[in-house]
């Protein structure tokens, strides 16, 4: 399991979780989006702006 903690959000993935490759994020404790990495769209819930740019850091920094 990966956690990482930015911007108030906890971003979690788990190694050799199911297909497409995803990560859950969660704010205060309650999952905001569970967002496919492979496609780029959220699998449940909605994504914001700011999570967004999140993910897209992370990405770039090879944490996710």
């Amino acid at each position: 399991m990966g956690k990482v903690r930015r911007g108030g959000y906890v971003f979690v993935t788990w190694k050799g979780d199911h297909s497409p490759r995803h990560v859950h994020v969660y704010r205060d404790g309650v999952l905001i989006v569970k967002w496919d990495l492979d496609h780029g769209q959220p699998m449940t819930g909605k994504i914001t702006r700011r999570v967004r740019l999140l993910l897209e850091e992370l990405e770039r920094e090879g944490a996710l």
